[in-house]
């Protein structure tokens, strides 16, 4: 099954953990004497740009987090289409043959389908009244040994160390570790796995942490009962710390799939909003601008 950018997306349930959520970008913003102000998306009718930005955005960055094998570079070789010098022509043939049947090499990032085409999407702001209605994202699945969150870090501390984002239709990047689908037991479940490295036993002292939560195109579970669900998962001697927590724990809960991942410096990193860091980066150096690498 394939959606319009001709990317394969999984069965029935298209989106899937591990993987990273992003965000569309603004394209403009609009101000009238009152201050009132529009902001339109610029991914209207970009959606294969914006995933295609997207895949060599993190096709690099793999390849230098988890380097192909030399046997993986071999295995490339080796399935050359050239016929072999000296073969038969039936030896040729049994040659490719044979080569077709090889198992494809599985891709490490898969654009899943959303259903939230990318389209104009206002967002109204005025004083201190905010009206936001939903940006459409895009969900890219990521395979072994791929770390969503390692891969995502990676990115979101180069934009701060340099003031360059990689991205034209891309703001906001979130990891997920792993997903279920969105009933309390089997989010409970998943969260247990989750939480157990940065908070179990064998973790010392006390940890201040915090639960983000962003619910999109879901209406079964209310917000606080997804919150002291997942609370519930982390030992008690751990605090919550609203203002200023070493880790964050996201929740993203999109239709009926949840996923979750721990992660430190969210604040630090603009709520991971690459656009962001990169102008803070510019504010706090004024000889840079906010740009990006063509």
């Amino acid at each position: 099954m394939q959606v319009q950018d001709g990317t394969p997306v999984w069965g029935k349930r298209y989106i899937d953990g591990p993987g990273v959520w992003v965000t569309c970008t603004p394209r403009s913003t609009i101000e009238d004497a009152s201050g009132l102000r529009m902001h339109t998306l610029g991914t209207k009718g970009k959606e294969k740009q914006a995933v295609g930005e997207l895949y060599e955005l993190f096709k690099g960055l793999g390849s230098e987090l988890w380097p192909e094998t030399e046997e993986g570079k071999v295995a490339d070789d080796d399935s050359d289409d050239e016929p072999e010098e000296g073969l038969s022509i039936e030896a040729q043939i049994a040659s490719e043959v044979s080569a077709m049947k090889k198992p494809k090499k599985e891709q490490r990032f898969t654009n899943c389908q959303t259903n939230t085409p990318c389209r104009e999407w206002p967002s109204i702001q005025k004083r201190q009244k905010t009206w936001v209605l939903p940006f459409p994202v895009v969900f890219i699945s990521c395979k072994p040994p791929v770390d969503p969150v390692k891969l995502v870090m990676n990115y979101l501390y180069n934009v701060e160390k340099t003031g360059l984002t990689q991205t034209r239709y891309s703001l906001r990047f979130t990891p997920v570790s792993a997903a279920c689908v969105t009933n309390l037991q089997e989010i409970q479940i998943l969260c247990r796995t989750v939480l157990e490295p940065f908070f179990g036993e064998g973790v010392e002292g006390v940890i201040k942490y915090k639960i983000e939560l962003k619910i999109r195109n879901h209406t079964t579970l209310a917000r606080m009962t997804l919150i002291e669900a997942i609370a519930a998962c982390v030992p008690e001697r751990h605090k919550v710390d609203l203002d200023d927590p070493e880790l964050v724990i996201i929740v993203e809960v999109f239709k009926s799939i949840c996923g979750v991942s721990v992660v430190r410096d969210y604040y630090k990193l603009q709520k991971f909003n690459a656009v962001e860091i990169a102008s803070t980066h510019s504010s706090e150096n004024p000889s840079s601008s906010v740009s990006r690498i063509e």
